[in-house]
């Protein structure tokens, strides 16, 4: 996806405004397993993805939980590091070779300060991600896990085609073997 679209998926600019902002992206590439963040580190940059898929996880005793994915178009940041400056506690691995676009948390502030269009634009982009943080933890309060898998499939169809079972699964709260059942009882 290209950074025009997702600029304006955002919240549309002026084309100064958004010059800005492009202005300070860069274009980088990394392989299929990096590890993009990492959990008890101040991130200095958030991404958005061009091309590819991710997952965000944390460790509970002796394994991970999925607790995000995001394709083509989607942000990747650590909500603490960029709005409080502290320590995240998730990874970032990333499930296929990535091509990502970076922006500098440090250079986006300044351009906050700046440019009022740009600062909406902030405004609206740690809005959407609050939304994105409740409409999940809802789910995992409200649904079963058929109806969350469901929704996996008919939201985001693609990634039960690129993301092993062991992260669906852990992403839905339930055992691969719960998966499997709930999968053949689909069909």
């Amino acid at each position: 996806m290209e950074i025009n679209q997702i600029i304006d998926t955002i919240y549309p600019l002026t084309t100064p405004s958004k010059n800005l902002i492009k202005a300070s992206i860069t274009e980088t590439t990394f392989p299929k397993g990096h590890i993009l963040f990492k959990a008890n580190k101040i991130e200095t940059s958030i991404y958005f993805i061009k091309k590819g898929i991710a997952r965000a996880y944390a460790y509970s005793e002796d394994h991970q939980i999925t607790f995000w994915f995001g394709t083509e178009g989607d942000p990747i940041v650590s909500m603490q590091s960029y709005v409080n400056h502290q320590k995240g506690y998730e990874d970032v691995e990333l499930l296929e070779d990535c091509e990502l676009y970076e922006l500098k948390i440090a250079q986006l502030q300044k351009l906050f300060l700046e440019d009022i269009q740009i600062a909406n634009w902030g405004r609206k982009f740690s809005e959407l991600e609050l939304i994105k943080s409740e409409e999940r933890l809802i789910s995992l309060q409200f649904n079963t896990a058929t109806e969350r898998y469901l929704a996996l499939l008919k939201n985001h169809p693609s990634i039960i085609q690129r993301v092993q079972l062991s992260h669906i699964a852990s992403y839905l709260g339930i055992t691969q073997v719960s998966l499997s059942r709930i999968r053949a009882n689909i069909k």
